[in-house]
């Protein structure tokens, strides 16, 4: 039976892809598992994965072609079957996932033209960033004909600009002319939609985290002593994974902020994917670490380490790029103390927290010295209301200053 490969789509905003190259040829077998193609999207350039066993019997998209999230762009059939015409071949309409079209896996290329190490090139083959690739082809030309100049001779951007004598645009009231990449322009068309459809409102709060702090001490000396090394188990919890934890048992007593707006219904999420904002040269991120309702704190830091390394390697997978449903964005390692994110459609709402600061308090009607983190929730007004909103964050604020509980 034949199998249609169609361009998957890969993140929220997704609309179509590029096929840069395809690394099985017609006719030859492939196996689940096999790297088939490596796909250009806005944010990345990613390996698409077989999901079965067969012969890559047609090609339909060529190297180069950008097309629409869905439409089909190979065909794999069994060993020794006639490949039918296209006319007899059935797709279905995009997310609807049939069971006849391939899955992807991917290892993300979000590689900085910069910092990227380059994978072992094949011998025919010409390695360049995703920008320089779409320049080359919306220039005609050949990259083989191009000196690269990025790690291990990759073509970078500069190098395609600089082989048609073209030096970077300057203009006489702004200086120098800056492309945008498409991570970047994707970045702006995320948060224009968001801001432009999702009525925000703001909630900010100020949380004393004096006990969580210590807890934490407590938690990373006894991870460190610990010989258990249990995979998924990290030796370290980060101020970042306490709040991704106080967030998540939050989410549990308080769903509607772990939904997405609909029109006319709120679809609330049975699993609670919380993202975390992650700042790369190239563009910021925000992946999610998946199913938090039933992680302890500790697989929490496990999970969230793990992302921030491959986020930065370039190895993110695909389902954690557009599944979150909730999201936190830190900037406290920049001495911010606090600030208003914008919310990750379709998500309801973000929490933004700023550094932990040591600053007066009051307790028990004395005057001590503390340490203070001001959040601030960004809420989907159309979701929820203030009074929501607040008793939600208290509901954070209270599993912070009470740490104890993210234990449990």
């Amino acid at each position: 039976m034949a199998i249609t490969v169609v361009m998957p789509q890969m993140g929220y905003d997704m609309r179509e892809g590029t096929v840069v190259r395809w690394r099985k040829q017609e006719g030859e077998g492939v196996s689940r598992g096999d790297v088939i193609a490596e796909i250009e999207t806005d944010k990345a350039t990613v390996e698409m994965e077989a999901y079965s066993n067969g012969v890559l019997g047609r090609i339909v998209v060529e190297e180069g072609r950008t097309v629409p999230v869905g439409e089909l762009i190979a065909v794999i059939t069994e060993p020794g079957e006639q490949v039918p015409s296209l006319d007899q071949l059935s797709v279905e309409a995009p997310g609807s996932a049939p069971a006849s079209t391939l899955a992807v896996s991917t290892v993300a290329e979000q590689r900085s033209e910069q910092a990227t190490p380059a994978a072992t090139p094949a011998s025919t083959e010409v390695r360049a960033s995703p920008i320089a690739r779409r320049l080359a082809r919306e220039r005609g030309i050949d990259l083989s004909q191009v000196q690269g100049t990025g790690p291990g001779g990759r073509v970078t951007e500069s190098d395609i600009l600089a082989h048609q004598g073209q030096p970077p645009a300057v203009t006489q009231d702004s200086g120098e002319r800056i492309e945008l990449t498409r991570m970047r322009q994707a970045i702006a068309r995320v948060t224009a939609q968001s801001k432009n459809e999702a009525p925000h409102f703001y909630i900010t709060s100020e949380i004393d985290m004096t006990q969580a702090l210590a807890l934490r001490v407590q938690l990373n000396d006894s991870l460190q002593s610990s010989s258990d090394t249990n995979e998924g188990r990290a030796d370290r919890v980060s101020v970042n994974d306490m709040v991704v934890k106080a967030v998540a048992k939050a989410l549990t007593a308080f769903p509607k902020f772990n939904a997405s707006f609909q029109g006319d219904h709120l679809q609330l999420h049975p699993d609670l994917n919380i993202g975390i904002a992650i700042a790369l040269e190239q563009g910021l991120m925000v992946p999610s670490i998946s199913a938090c309702q039933t992680k302890s704190l500790v697989e929490i830091a496990g999970a969230s380490s793990s992302l921030i390394e491959r986020a930065q390697a370039g190895t993110l997978r695909a389902e954690e790029y557009g599944s979150g449903t909730f999201s936190i964005s830190n900037l406290g390692m920049f001495e911010v103390d606090s600030f208003a994110a914008i919310i990750f459609p379709s998500n309801a709402a973000v929490l933004a927290i700023g550094t932990v600061k040591e600053q007066p308090v009051v307790r028990e009607g004395q005057i001590v010295i503390g340490h203070v983190m001001h959040a601030t929730l960004s809420v989907d007004h159309r979701v929820a209301d203030g009074a929501e909103g607040a008793q939600f964050l208290v509901e954070v604020k209270h599993n912070l200053e009470q740490p104890v509980g993210l234990l449990l």
